[in-house]
């Protein structure tokens, strides 16, 4: 069993860390980079990706021939926690969310002439786009067969009504994958489709407050009293659309821990410089017993969370599912993410509090780590019936669940 990192993945993390310290940190030092969101400036982040093009660090998770690193799972894995030692890391790189996964959903199933119109823009960074699947009660949340809002067909149309929300970049999105009800069997009563920004027939509600920070585009409610979506717009067949979101969900879970390791990393990186330097009664807080079983606890949480990543990063790269796998790396890491950032600001006491440093933003930004993608306790539903199915085999080494 070897854990060393291939060479050409360890230059892609060298890259993507000396990439970062140069040009993304600095970054977070000005207030003046953010917008009022809490995000990078749009107009920043543009002369952030141009300079991530050209040292050809740019859609790690697309094919080389179309502009992207073509990197395997494991290879994303390794890039995308060197990313988000920065706030905007993945911005800068193209594998933020929500772009990430609907790129890689769509260069999985869609059509040549489908990834032409709606996947090309995405990878060049022309446009951006959005996920709209969950709904308001009593539809469609982390159980996707509660969805409501319907796809009718007529003709060569869908016609949509319904409501969703919390769609993540909604404002700024051009291109939407939408999951709609186009009947009432229980596994194929789902359809995907795709719409762009400038059909009639739909529109945004409302740019839903949250504790923040936001992406672009905010987290929106959405109202179709209409919309017609041409039926080569569908993605896959009709009644494929739970299909479709298994095969972005679940790939998609495994980023955002990717992601959020290297946060993780950020808050014990700040915390550490600190209490390295700051002396209370006489005593520098690094030589305090106390904190040093803080912050040995959190570093080895994290090293946890990279193995659970990087083991669901190899079996999705063998073709596996990962499905348990997934669902045990979101709940360790989201916690991690949320204990990681707590420690550090209990650390750096006041100062960690205020934002002379990145960590309140972390803080604020963590708590979503349990919610998004899937509530804590769904993926600890699966875990309990994965381990109710199989008994012992629930440790069984190699590739139990390979997709046909």
């Amino acid at each position: 069993m070897n854990f060393a990192l291939p060479p050409h993945i360890e230059d892609v993390r060298n890259k993507t860390r000396a990439f970062v310290d140069e040009h993304v940190l600095p970054l977070e030092a000005d207030r003046e980079n953010f917008d009022e969101h809490e995000n990078i400036r749009l107009d920043v982040l543009g002369r952030l990706r141009s300079r991530a093009k050209k040292t050809r660090l740019w859609a790690p998770q697309m094919p080389i021939e179309r502009g992207g690193m073509g990197l395997p799972h494991i290879g994303r894995a390794v890039m995308y926690e060197e990313a988000n030692r920065a706030l905007f890391g993945p911005l800068a790189f193209n594998c933020a969310a929500p772009d990430d996964g609907n790129m890689s959903v769509l260069e999985k199933i869609a059509t040549p002439a489908q990834k032409e119109r709606w996947l090309t823009p995405l990878i060049s960074g022309e446009a951006r786009s959005a996920f709209a699947m969950t709904e308001p009660a009593p539809g469609g949340g982390s159980d996707p067969s509660m969805i409501q809002t319907t796809a009718e067909r007529r003709n060569d149309r869908y016609v949509v009504t319904g409501r969703k929300w919390f769609i993540t970049g909604a404002q700024g999105a051009r291109h939407f994958i939408l999951i709609a009800r186009t009947s009432d069997d229980a596994r194929k009563g789902l359809t995907a489709l795709m719409f762009d920004r400038d059909d009639p027939g739909w529109r945004i509600e409302r740019r839903i407050p949250i504790m923040g920070p936001e992406e672009h585009g905010g987290h929106c409610e959405i109202v179709f009293d209409g919309l017609e979506i041409p039926m080569e717009n569908r993605l896959m067949e009709e009644g494929d659309g739970l299909k479709v979101t298994q095969i972005r969900l679940g790939p998609a879970r495994l980023t955002h821990c990717m992601r959020w390791l290297g946060l993780s990393r950020r808050c014990m990186e700040i915390a550490q410089e600190y209490v390295d330097q700051r002396e209370g009664f006489g005593v520098r807080l690094a030589d305090r017993e106390s904190v040093q079983m803080s912050l040995g606890a959190v570093a080895a949480d994290i090293e946890i969370g990279r193995l659970l990543v990087m083991k669901a990063a190899w079996l999705l790269d063998q073709g596996d599912r990962a499905r348990t796998a997934v669902s045990m790396a979101k709940v360790h890491v989201a916690d991690t993410l949320h204990r990681a950032a707590d420690t550090a600001i209990q650390l750096n006491g006041a100062r960690g509090y205020s934002k002379d440093t990145v960590l309140e933003w972390i803080y604020r930004y963590a708590r979503q780590a349990r919610l998004v993608d899937g509530a804590s306790e769904m993926h600890r539903m699966v875990l309990a019936d994965a381990y109710r199915e199989k008994a012992n085999d629930f440790w069984a080494w190699g590739v139990p669940e390979r997709l046909t």
